[in-house]
């Protein structure tokens, strides 16, 4: 997807405010039982930012018709199902502000979190707006984070959701890499930007993938559903720098029903 290097500088301005994953604060899958239920949490990329179709009553948190969570919710029907995903949350506010629907009658959760903890807004402004040197040490900040005060802030959102939902099958999904390196983009990140936003989309996608493992809970990896599909490819799932700039590094409709939904449905 090529943008132009004006919409990136401009639009970079107002990512810090609005893009923190983002904003303030027909795959198989098993049968739920009929007691269960399923609940969603987790920040954008489980709100469905940038694939449209917003449920009004939402507000700032953006939940989509289209996010992978009502997807496999209207096609697999389960006898309840609770959407408190947000964009712009946190692990805190996970364990604050997102938890009240899970009891021990919760068959299934799921969830993404870790991006916005990790700096995920201020990292792609930099690297939008202040050039490679910048970026690459704003990513540099950003992986220390996530290997030394990220895995105990998943603990304990994992934890809580183990306390409130004891017999839940939880299924912690990843996030996809952003760029197709040698790819179509003419202009934007430079290549070796692009390579170190991606290495640190696999750093934290290790995390999650370790601390879920040690809480007994599935990690869904979405990026072989991605592959081919990243910014700099032919057929993007992901929106670059865009308007509404809360849309910018998300994926689109197309990848919240291909990117997300077949790996969730997987691991569910």
């Amino acid at each position: 997807m090529r943008v132009s290097r004006y919409a990136a500088l401009t639009s970079a301005f107002f990512v810090a405010s609005s893009l923190a994953l983002t904003g303030a604060g027909a795959a198989a899958a098993s049968q739920l039982p009929a007691a269960g239920g399923y609940v969603a949490l987790g920040d954008s990329y489980s709100s469905g930012v940038g694939a449209g179709g917003y449920d009004s009553g939402s507000g700032s948190c953006k939940r989509s018709t289209r996010a992978y969570p009502a997807l496999w919710a209207a096609a697999h029907h389960p006898s309840s199902f609770a959407f408190t995903a947000c964009s712009g949350a946190r692990t805190g506010d996970v364990v604050s502000g997102q938890l009240g629907p899970l009891n021990s009658a919760t068959n299934l959760v799921s969830i993404t979190i870790g991006g916005n903890d990790a700096g995920f807004a201020d990292t792609m402004t930099t690297c939008n707006l202040q050039g490679e040197s910048a970026c690459l040490a704003r990513i540099a900040q950003a992986r220390t984070y996530i290997d030394n005060t990220l895995p105990g802030k998943l603990d304990t959102v994992y934890t809580a959701i183990k306390n409130k939902a004891p017999n839940a099958h939880v299924v912690v999904l990843g996030y996809p890499r952003f760029y197709e390196l040698d790819g179509d983009c003419a202009v934007g990140l430079t290549e070796k930007s692009r390579a170190a936003v991606n290495a640190a989309a696999d750093d934290i996608d290790g995390v999650i993938a370790k601390r879920a493992a040690d809480h007994g809970y599935a990690f869904a990896d979405v990026n072989p559903a991605f592959a081919g599909h990243e910014l700099c490819s032919g057929s993007p799932w992901l929106h670059s720098v865009t308007y509404p700039v809360d849309e910018s590094y998300h994926p689109t409709a197309a990848g919240q029903a291909g990117g997300y939904l077949p790996p969730f449905g997987s691991a569910a």
